[in-house]
């Protein structure tokens, strides 16, 4: 979702809800138009809520705890869409796992057999409360990006042979022609009158346009097939066992889809290997570093490689460069439009953006045989 909170990067602007202030009293009235087990004792707020307002449901003596969120429908226009391919998936992991609680999420559905519960304009999605676990906010070493790895080829790897239609919850997502489509009439209209200042920056993307399509071309041809991608692989959403350490699920399934798997490798490949930050405005700390990528990419493919075809192992490495350069785009149209998108701290916070992406992106094309060479060492 483009929200690196651990990075203290972007968050869409019309993704940020405003803190939310509600009674016990109104909690308590959702909860209990779940289907939960037991009496509840507490409704606890968890996490700063960028996007959903996220809450702790602890129940009285042996019952077990849940989780229940108030999905942002601004960001999540089809909420029953999207609960029903967190559903779908959920109930695919669950046949092939050998602990089924605590292998991937379990949705509580309303008492009245839905996934979810509406309260006016908002709705509210409940699953168990996964207990003795751990989660990091960022990957500061190689065994973590190992681990993320790990637990994003894990996620894929038993879903490859998943078949259910999912619905397109989010319209374009990761989508170069609808992205293309978005960025010429923004050019187009120019409506404040930057277009003219960053010349330069535009020429870098368009220097790449036909070598995008054609990546993308392939995906639509089905020479990259699609399949079942979390769209949001940060490190805070891989569950950790509190005792073992082992990885033991993806969480925050909000953003799944179909879609190239590559998308996820690459977007995760964007945010773990940066020496810099997202907007750094010194370049010389920007870059992809390669042993971070190595990490990544061996704990990926220790849970993929054997699910993968040929054409989504050769074209993987590249995955990075085009999540990536997706970004640059982003950044300067949103630059353009009057910084309508995300959400900004300073007058030039986008065009600083789109700078260090595109100097994380050049990086990323200096050490590009590098990058294919351990891809195809580890595949």
């Amino acid at each position: 979702m483009y929200i690196y909170c651990a990075e203290g990067a972007t968050r869409p602007l019309r993704a940020v809800t405003e803190p939310c202030s509600m009674t016990q009293e109104r909690l308590m009235t959702i909860a209990r138009q779940f289907a939960f087990e037991g009496d509840i004792a507490t409704i606890e707020p968890l996490g700063e809520g960028f996007i959903n307002d996220t809450f702790v449901v602890r129940s009285v003596g042996d019952a077990p705890d849940y989780i229940m969120q108030r999905k942002n429908h601004h960001v999540f226009p089809d909420v029953p869409g999207m609960m029903d391919n967190i559903r779908a998936v959920t109930e695919h992991i669950k046949r092939k796992v050998q602990d089924p609680l605590r292998e991937t999420l379990t949705l509580v559905r309303a008492r009245d057999g839905r996934l979810y519960v509406e309260e006016g304009d908002n709705f509210w999605a409940s699953c168990l409360y996964i207990p003795r676990t751990v989660t990091y906010e960022r990957a500061d070493s190689r065994a973590l990006a190992y681990q993320g790895g790990v637990g994003i080829g894990r996620f894929q790897a038993l879903l490859a042979d998943f078949t259910t239609p999912l619905n397109e919850t989010i319209k374009g997502f990761h989508n170069i022609r609808w992205r293309f489509e978005q960025w010429d009439a923004t050019l187009a209209a120019d409506p404040v009158g930057r277009a003219e200042g960053v010349a330069e920056e535009i020429s870098w993307v368009e220097a790449r346009r036909e070598q995008m399509m054609a990546f993308w071309s392939r995906v639509e041809s089905g020479e990259i097939p699609t399949r079942v991608t979390h769209n949001d692989t940060k490190i805070s959403n891989i569950l950790f066992d509190e005792d073992s350490g082992e990885v033991l699920c993806a969480i925050d399934l909000d953003t799944v889809m179909s879609s190239t798997s590559l998308n996820d490798f690459g977007d995760a490949i964007r945010s773990y290997t940066n020496r810099g930050a997202e907007d750094d405005r010194c370049l010389e700390s920007v870059g992809m570093d390669i042993e971070m990528f190595e990490a990544y990419a061996e704990g990926y493919l220790s849970q993929r490689r054997a699910t993968m075809c040929d054409s989504e192992k050769e074209w993987l490495a590249f995955s990075a460069r085009y999540i990536t350069f997706e970004q640059v785009l982003r950044f300067l149209m949103d630059y353009i439009d009057g910084d309508r998108y995300y959400k900004t701290a300073y007058a030039e916070h986008n065009l600083v953006r789109t700078r260090a992406q595109y100097r994380l992106l050049q990086s990323m094309e200096e050490q590009y045989d590098a990058m294919c060479d351990i891809i195809r060492r580890l595949a």
